[in-house]
C-alpha cells in the first residue's frame, strides 16, 4: 500500500478513532429500527361469556380453536352464531373469537348495524354500558343480550417498548395513513392500547379496510 499521499488530517482521524475505541468511549448510538407494523381487518365477530357458551351450545361445552390470531392467546373458534336484530333481520353465521370473557360482546361494522337495524355506538372493547343488544341463536339455545353490541373504536395494540418508540402512552390517540393510490386515506383518533403481552397491530373494521383499499396498500404509516 502506497502511503505517500495520505494526508495528516486523515492520519489524525484514524488515530482519534482508534484511541476512542481503546478507552471505551462509545460512538454515536444508532437509532432504534422501526418495529414491524401489522394492520389487520377485524371482521364482525362475537365474544362470549362461559355461561352464554353453555346456553347456546349445551352444558359443559368448550369452544374449539380453528385458527390462532396474531395476538398471543387469542383465536378464531370453529363455532358461529346467528345474530338477530330488532327488525328480525339477521346475520346467519358470525364467528366467535376466544377465549371467553366475563360479558358477551358483539362487534359489527356500521353497514352490519344498518342491515340489522341496530344503531351502533363506537366504543372501546369492554365499554358496554348503555349499548344496544341483540339476540344470539345457537344450536342448543338462544341468548337475548340486553347490551353489548358495538362498533369497536379503531385501535392499535402495542408493547411498552413500542409505545416508547412512538412516544405514546396507553389511551393516547394516533394517526394511521394508508397509501393505496387513489384510495390513500388517513385515519385519525386511533386508540393506543398498551400491554406487555401483545404484538404491534392496528385493528380496522371491514368498512374502514374497504374504504382505504388496504389489500393494495403500498405503504402504511403510524404517527402522532
Amino acid at each position: 500500500m502506497d502511503t505517500t499521499n495520505i494526508s495528516a488530517d486523515l492520519v489524525e482521524q484514524i488515530v482519534r478513532k482508534i484511541v476512542l475505541e481503546c478507552i471505551g468511549i462509545p460512538g454515536k448510538a444508532e437509532p432504534n429500527p422501526a418495529p414491524e407494523l401489522v394492520v389487520s381487518i377485524s371482521a364482525r365477530h362475537i365474544h362470549l361469556s362461559d355461561a352464554d357458551v353453555e346456553t347456546l351450545f349445551g352444558p359443559g361445552y368448550k369452544l374449539t380453536v380453528e385458527k390462532d390470531l396474531y395476538q398471543p392467546g387469542f383465536y378464531a373458534a370453529k363455532e358461529t352464531l346467528m345474530v338477530v336484530g330488532p327488525r328480525k333481520r339477521m346475520l346467519p353465521s358470525v364467528r366467535i373469537l376466544g377465549p371467553t370473557r366475563k360479558q358477551s360482546q358483539v362487534e359489527l361494522a356500521f353497514t352490519d348495524g344498518i342491515s340489522l337495524g341496530i344503531p351502533l355506538p363506537v366504543r372501546q372493547s369492554g365499554d358496554l354500558k348503555g349499548t344496544p343488544g341483540c339476540v344470539l341463536v345457537g344450536p342448543k339455545g338462544v341468548v337475548e343480550l340486553k347490551s353489548g353490541v358495538i362498533r369497536a373504536e379503531r385501535h392499535v395494540h402495542m408493547h411498552p417498548t413500542e409505545a416508547e418508540y412512538y412516544g405514546v402512552n396507553d389511551k393516547d390517540h394516533m394517526n394511521l395513513r394508508v397509501y393505496s393510490g387513489p384510495c390513500t386515506t388517513t385515519f385519525e383518533n386511533v386508540l393506543v392500547r398498551v400491554d406487555k403481552g401483545v404484538h404491534l397491530e392496528v385493528h380496522l373494521d371491514t368498512d374502514e379496510g374497504n374504504a382505504c383499499d388496504i389489500d393494495h396498500a403500498d405503504k402504511i404509516e403510524l404517527y402522532k
